[in-house]
């Protein structure tokens, strides 16, 4: 609480002494993709999700000194008539402060000096006014030597726009941390004001300097305006096909479809959810953006005439060895893109060359052993939706009316002629057998997806744990429409490991057919749909209904860094009709109509790691053990550092909740906590809203769980299924996006050219050169860190966020806790005894180390999902 006022008081006229600290816009321009511009127009159209982020204004230093930027303090202690804090005289910025050694790049500081009488009692706002014609982003105001008090440090890390634009003056609080019942008194109305400001009313188109947060149905995807092919279904707001909420921007309704909402290079975001980067390689969401949209159709043009596939494994390595020989126009186009220039290491013979995977990096045909192929359903990319299998034969859910019998064809004479002489009996009451399903998400949509140019299978794939440890793949069964409806059940194949002549090609493509099914599940579920998707509704809920000043907002807040920003680039480029996912992926135009089926069964409950293991069967509740929880795959690399990393999560928010809330009573009584809960559920997931397993948000147990789960989606679980993107399905060998033919069958034309040149088959089967081409430039992108990236036990704001010392020596304790625990799992990549932490690929398990490097480097958690 504000202390000192009776001190204060008597001492009249005063002075307090601040300094401002703010970034200008052109120090967060592109500088160097800005000069690129003239270079083909690559980048002009990649910054429009922004709105505005290349300025013409020179905003130097001097045009903020003058009546250009205005301030005024707000008492916490000394209420007006209508009970509000009083407002203190206006004041402007003064000198610029030359140096400042707390100052972060970019960053310019100038003093200002404000009147200040006794009666005011002590500063707890501030309201600043923009008179300029561009905005600036305000990073914090303090204030030096208040009577009694000290220091008082006001965050604000908001762009600030011409005073005209707006309805009402822009409010910055100290940080003080204050539950509502808690809030000084003169300061109450001034919170709830801005929340309303931040809620808005529900209408109109947002403009770029707006700060409203809102809620829309995904009805943005496609662009029916422009070709009835890009239409796509509205997703949330239909028992169908419900979906988590994103950030609402009032755009018009499409003119052929008044459901949907017509498409713009404009995407609304509230204005702080943009903030730039100072780097050019930061803006990876960009880059993303303008290599979808100019990089890749000039790449693929650029492919040779009759060049269009590869030929042989060899022909697909040279694209990281000799590359491939590009135009010099383009090249040129590209030079001038820092990020391009690194990602495509162009050299004197003009060649596009792509970095090596670390998947090959050591062994170039280990992804071919099955060894790896169920490693890496463990510690590769997608590495938790392995199940324990607990019946024989595998059962579906499907409607037997509308889909047939889809119960597997897999008999046990199949399967137990790889177990050593254990029956399927055994091994499934010893645990022993897990099952990789993709079968029910995929069977209902095979026979449209099967009318285009791709050919698919619903799979299942049976695996044995090994005494050594690893999992070893003993039967895959290949599923596809019946020609006479989908009424009456699949036809299936069933096929098991062989080494022999055609048999061990065809065991190959049939791994293939699996993880082609994988790479899409991992792209639009476990990556979109489970985390970016997801995450959204609760940023947006956050915002319009806690306070920056309360204790949750701050300890949520670094979770939500640029999730917003890629999310809505994402639906302009990467999931949207015909976007890059629809065009290198498997389910096509039905990506995320099929993720929004899967979301039916999404529970916030179950993404908790310890509760997600006990869900798939692949753990048991044991006291005994670390996290309450006995992992059935002891050597699990992705459950077994989650699980460090989860509880690291969860003792931090378990100290940080305690100590704001006392009681259980205190969860209850917080209207704003509860009002954030409630429309959550009902709004943001609202087509889940009736589901019972949603916690009441009535203890601090609910609270702490709920938070850590937020945090562990943000921060860990993407961490685990975005950073191996590149190191993994950089070689589309190892982790192809499509199929293209069906399986060869004895007899055939394809099966006899299957043992002429298997490799030549394979290749046709899969992910074409062009469609390669595209995703490597892609997921390259993704991949990556960039240089302000903010990882797990970090904050941009150092120790500002609070003045509450207590909380901020508990996060130094996790921050320290997690240094450790990288040792530990460092450690572990030591243990020659576990081997599914390298595989035959001898590529370590690292994705959930938290600390990393700027790049491409197979590690860190970032706080939030930002790309």
């Amino acid at each position: 609480m504000f202390s000192g006022v009776s001190n204060l008081v008597n001492r009249g006229h005063q002075k307090l002494n601040g300094r401002v600290v703010l970034m200008r816009k052109n120090v967060l321009d592109i500088n160097e993709i800005t000069g690129a511009q003239s270079a083909g127009g690559i980048i002009s159209s990649g910054i429009g999700i922004i709105g505005g982020a290349i300025g013409t204004t020179v905003d130097t230093l001097t045009s903020f000194l003058g009546r250009s930027v205005a301030l005024k303090l707000i008492s916490a202690t000394s209420a007006d008539s209508s009970g509000k804090g009083k407002v203190g005289k206006q004041t402007f910025l003064e000198g610029v402060v030359t140096s400042l050694p707390t100052l972060g790049a970019g960053q310019s500081a100038f003093d200002i000096h404000f009147e200040w009488d006794s009666d005011m009692g002590v500063p707890g706002a501030f309201y600043i006014e923009n008179f300029m014609q561009v905005e600036f982003y305000l990073v914090s105001l303090t204030l030096e030597d208040v009577p009694n008090e000290g220091t008082i440090h006001f965050p604000c890390n908001s762009w600030v726009y011409n005073s005209k634009l707006y309805k009402s003056d822009r409010i910055f609080f100290a940080n003080k941390t204050y539950l509502p019942s808690d809030m000084p008194a003169p300061l109450k109305k001034y919170r709830e004001e801005e929340l309303v400001v931040l809620r808005g009313d529900g209408t109109g188109e947002r403009k770029e300097h707006e700060r409203i947060y809102d809620y829309d149905v995904y009805n943005d995807l496609g662009n029916p305006d422009s070709n009835a092919r890009l239409a796509r279904p509205v997703l949330g707001g239909n028992p169908d096909l419900p979906y988590p909420r994103r950030g609402r921007t009032g755009r018009k309704p499409s003119k052929k479809d008044p459901k949907s909402e017509s498409r713009s290079d404009q995407v609304y975001l509230p204005r702080d959810e943009a903030f730039g980067h100072l780097k050019s390689s930061d803006f990876l969401g960009y880059i993303l953006k303008s290599a979808s949209q100019s990089v890749i159709p000039q790449l693929q043009a650029a492919l040779p005439f009759g060049q269009s596939e590869f030929n042989s494994f060899e022909d697909v390595r040279g694209l990281y060895t000799g590359g491939i020989k590009l135009p010099t126009n383009i090249l040129s186009d590209l030079s001038p893109i820092p990020l391009f220039k690194e990602l495509f290491r162009t050299d004197g013979e003009q060649a596009l060359k792509f970095v090596e995977p670390l998947i090959i990096k050591v062994d170039k045909s280990a992804w071919m052993s099955d060894e790896e192929f169920a490693r890496e359903m463990i510690a590769g990319l997608n590495p938790h939706v392995i199940k324990i299998l607990k019946e024989f034969p595998p059962q579906s859910k499907l409607d037997k009316s509308k889909y047939g019998d889809n119960t597997s064809t897999i008999t046990k004479q199949q399967v137990e002629a790889s177990l050593g002489g254990v029956s399927v009996d055994e091994a499934i009451s010893n645990n022993k057998l897990f099952i990789l399903d993709h079968h029910d998400p995929l069977f209902p949509y095979l026979s449209k997806i099967n009318q285009t140019t791709t050919k698919a299978y619903a799979t299942r794939t049976i695996l044995f744990l090994q005494n050594d440890g690893t999992l070893k793949p003993v039967a895959i069964e290949l599923s596809k429409p019946n020609p006479q409806g989908d009424s009456y059940g699949p036809i299936s194949t069933v096929y098991t490991p062989t080494k022999e002549a055609v048999e061990g090609y065809i065991w190959q493509l049939a791994k293939a057919y699996v993880v082609v099914n994988d790479s899409c599940y991992h792209q639009l579920v476990s990556h979109w749909l489970n985390t970016h998707a997801v995450v959204e509704p609760f940023i947006i809920a956050t915002n319009r209904h806690l306070s920056v000043v309360h204790p949750i907002y701050k300890l949520l807040l670094p979770h939500y860094r640029d999730t917003m920003n890629i999310n809505a680039l994402a639906r302009n480029v990467l999931v949207n009709a015909e976007g890059i996912i629809e065009s290198t992926f498997l389910w096509g135009g039905y990506s995320l109509e099929m993720s929004a089926v899967v979301y039916k069964d999404w529970k916030l409950t179950e993404q908790a790691l310890p509760n997600d293991l006990l869900k798939r069967g692949v753990a048991v509740e044991d006291s005994s053990s670390p996290h309450g929880v006995r992992l059935l795959i002891e050597d699990y690399p992705y459950a077994n550092d989650g699980l460090e990393i989860w509880g690291a999560i969860k003792s931090w928010v378990e100290e940080y909740v305690s100590f704001y809330y006392k009681s259980d009573a205190a969860i209850a009584q917080d209207p704003e906590l509860q009002a954030f809960w409630k429309e959550l559920v009902e709004v943001g997931h609202g087509d889940k809203k009736n589901e019972t397993w949603w916690p009441k948000m009535q203890t601090r147990a609910e609270l702490v769980q709920t938070c850590s789960t937020l945090i562990w989606i943000a921060s860990a679980l993407h961490a685990a299924v975005n950073f191996g993107q590149y190191p993994y399905g950089g070689y589309i060998l190892n982790r192809p996006t499509l199929s293209r033919q069906f399986m060869p069958e004895k007899g055939s034309k394809e099966y006899d050219n299957l043992a002429k040149n298997p490799e030549k088959v394979f290749l046709n089967t899969i992910t074409g050169k062009k469609e390669t081409l595209t995703d490597l430039t892609i997921i390259e992108v993704l991949s990556r860190h960039a240089s302000d990236e903010q990882y797990l036990g970090m904050r941009a704001d150092g120790d500002n966020w609070t003045a509450d010392t207590a909380p901020i020596e508990a996060f130094k304790r996790f921050g320290r806790n997690l240094v450790e625990i990288e040792q530990k799992l460092m450690q572990r990549n030591n243990d020659e005894r576990l081997r599914n932490r390298y595989g035959p690929a001898q590529m370590p398990y690292t994705l959930l180390y938290p600390s990393s490097e700027e790049g491409l480097t197979f590690r860190g958690i970032p706080n939030s999902i930002s790309i």
